[in-house]
C-alpha cells in the first residue's frame, strides 16, 4: 500500500494480533493500523469460546458489534446476548466484562483511546 492509506483482508491481517486489525501495538511500519487513538478487532469465534475471567478496571470505551452467530456480553450490572446482524453492547471506562460465542459467532470490537 501506500503512505496514508491501506487495504486488505481482517481475517488475514490481523491473524499475528489476536485479531486486532488497529491499535497502538500494531507494528508502525503497517502505516495507518498503527494509532494510539482506537483499536478495532475482527474475530471469529467458534461455539462455546469464551472469557472465562472477568476484564479488571479497564478505563477504556468498548463497542462490540455482532456480524454473524450468537455472542452473549456480560457487564458490570448486566448481560445481553446479541442475536441479529448488528446487534451491539457499548460500555464505558470501569466497566468490567466478560463473554462467551453461544453459536459461531463473528464480531467486531472497537476500543478507544488505544493506549492505556
Amino acid at each position: 500500500m501506500s503512505d496514508g492509506w491501506t487495504a486488505g483482508n481482517a481475517n488475514e491481517d490481523a491473524t499475528d494480533t489476536r485479531g486486532w486489525l488497529i491499535g497502538h501495538f500494531i507494528d508502525p511500519s503497517q502505516g495507518v493500523r498503527s494509532s494510539k487513538d482506537v483499536e478495532v478487532k475482527w474475530a471469529n469465534h467458534p461455539a462455546g469460546d469464551k472469557r472465562p475471567e472477568w476484564t479488571s478496571d479497564d478505563q477504556r470505551t468498548t463497542l462490540v458489534l455482532l456480524i454473524s452467530g450468537e455472542f452473549r456480553v456480560d457487564v458490570t450490572g448486566g448481560t445481553k446476548t446479541m442475536t441479529r446482524q448488528g446487534d451491539y453492547v457499548m460500555w464505558g471506562p470501569g466497566i468490567d466484562h466478560s463473554w462467551e460465542a453461544l453459536s459461531d459467532s463473528v464480531v467486531m470490537t472497537v476500543r478507544w483511546p488505544s493506549a492505556t
